[in-house]
């Protein structure tokens, strides 16, 4: 099956990372096509796939348009239930879809303030309250999950899912904004920042793109703080 999966900017697109993520747990590679944020409007880009108008998106080989990067996820899974986007245990996929739908529609604040930039880290760092909020909110879900399938494995139900993949541009946030973080969750932060996929990402950030300057924030500099 044929699949266009339309992008933004690599280094900076959180939503688009989730898109990418999608395809490599399937082991799927669908032509790529990048929407470059610095030549015009990204809804303007997306004319030929209206009614899109935001990355990520994708084109399913009948022509159907998905916009929503939650929508792809589940009809993703939904075409390739045996891929293992979501697991088969019922009460980790429940919280896995807890989880990601919380990510999806929450955190506004550290969103806000804090955008991906994965070409740039920061040091002290000074944050919102609201921001702190979201912080805290966000601990306690993934100590949450942590607590339950810990001996499952290393992300949030134990392996891989969906649900990692929608928090995936949340620890690239924490890592670039030198967020202190209690060690349950800084371990899950690592788990992101190690992991290949996650790198592979990062190094095409590096390397395709302008700097956008529209990103940049007021604070100090540092070296990334995951390996390349």
């Amino acid at each position: 099956m044929d699949y266009e999966l339309f992008i933004g900017d690599y280094a900076y697109s959180s939503w688009s990372l989730r898109g990418w993520l999608l395809f490599r747990k399937l082991d799927i590679a669908p032509k790529i096509c990048l929407v470059d944020f610095h030549k015009a409007k990204v809804a303007d880009q997306l004319a030929d796939i209206a009614p899109a108008r935001t990355v990520p998106a994708m084109r399913t080989a009948e022509g159907t348009v998905i916009w929503d990067s939650l929508a792809m996820a589940e009809e993703l899974h939904s075409r390739h239930p045996d891929r293992g986007l979501w697991p088969t245990d019922p009460a980790a996929r429940g919280l896995g879809r807890a989880l990601a739908a919380e990510m999806h529609s929450g955190f506004t604040a550290l969103r806000g303030e804090c955008p991906m930039n994965l070409r740039t880290a920061y040091c002290d760092v000074t944050l919102s309250d609201a921001t702190h909020s979201d912080i805290a909110r966000i601990e306690t879900i993934w100590t949450h999950a942590r607590r339950l399938y810990a001996d499952k494995g290393p992300w949030l139900l134990g392996e891989y899912s969906i649900a990692d993949i929608a928090f995936a541009p949340v620890a690239a946030r924490f890592a670039g904004y030198d967020v202190t973080l209690s060690d349950v969750a800084q371990h899950y932060v690592e788990t992101h920042l190690s992991d290949p996929w996650f790198q592979e990402w990062r190094n095409m950030g590096l390397r395709i793109g302008e700097t956008l300057t529209r990103y940049a924030k007021p604070f100090d500099t540092k070296p990334w703080p995951g390996s390349v």
